[in-house]
């Protein structure tokens, strides 16, 4: 599947990227492949496959998933520590959205 120029960029805005003309053609080109294996996987028949609520199940010693156990939480002043700046007790971070 061909992808164009003109989507990269739309999708590249929408992410607040700004990509060179080298790097928008080097997406086209990865992004484009990726949609053509995307394409091939939609081929597959899945008709016997039964659905997945998720892919991770218990299986006792081959179980991927702890148990939710309660533990002491992490402070506001521990967890702003290490921030390039802080202020009331929040992350200052520089403002992204100026549309």
């Amino acid at each position: 599947m061909k992808i164009s120029e003109e989507q990269v960029r739309y999708v590249a805005d929408l992410a607040n990227l700004r990509l060179t003309d080298e790097e928008v053609a080097r997406m086209c080109a990865e992004l484009g492949a990726i949609l053509t294996y995307m394409d091939k996987l939609n081929e597959l028949d899945t008709s016997q496959v039964e659905p997945m609520a998720q892919v991770l199940y218990e299986a006792e010693e081959t179980a991927t998933l702890r148990d939710d156990v309660e533990g002491p939480t992490l402070g506001a002043e521990a967890a702003l520590a290490n921030a390039p700046l802080a202020g009331a007790g929040y992350f200052k971070v520089p403002r992204v959205i100026e549309r």
